[in-house]
């Protein structure tokens, strides 16, 4: 049974920092490319960023360049998305996936629950 189980959310200042981790258990984390999506209320779904296998290749939506950071352990089959400088339109439900290369959902084929991440202004 694959789980993925994301921590780490929570409320923020506008400027603040949250580190988001996402552990998987029940495949082999290392064979999968990861990413972070998030969702606000009343808006799609979106891509946030994606990192490879091996953690060499990353690749990152417009709004997250420069301020999120995504990267992985393989030896603690955990991936993490390090966000600085917050802002309110940053406020959404964050999931992390487990699938193959790409921006789209249906790259992804599990997911984990999600952690809200708050900003406030």
């Amino acid at each position: 049974q694959v789980q993925l189980v994301e921590s780490g959310g929570g409320l923020v200042q506008a400027g603040g920092s949250l580190r988001l981790s996402c552990a998987v258990s029940g495949r082999t984390f290392s064979s999968y490319t990861m990413g972070w999506f998030r969702q606000a209320p009343g808006k799609n779904r979106e891509f946030v960023a994606a990192i490879s296998q091996t953690g060499v290749s990353t690749y990152y939506a417009d709004f997250a360049k420069g301020r999120f950071t995504i990267s992985r352990d393989n030896a603690k089959n955990t991936v993490y998305l390090q966000m600085n400088s917050l802002k309110p339109e940053d406020t959404a439900v964050y999931y992390c996936a487990s699938g193959r290369w790409g921006t789209r959902s249906y790259d992804y084929d599990y997911w984990g629950q999600g952690t809200q991440v708050a900003v406030s202004s």
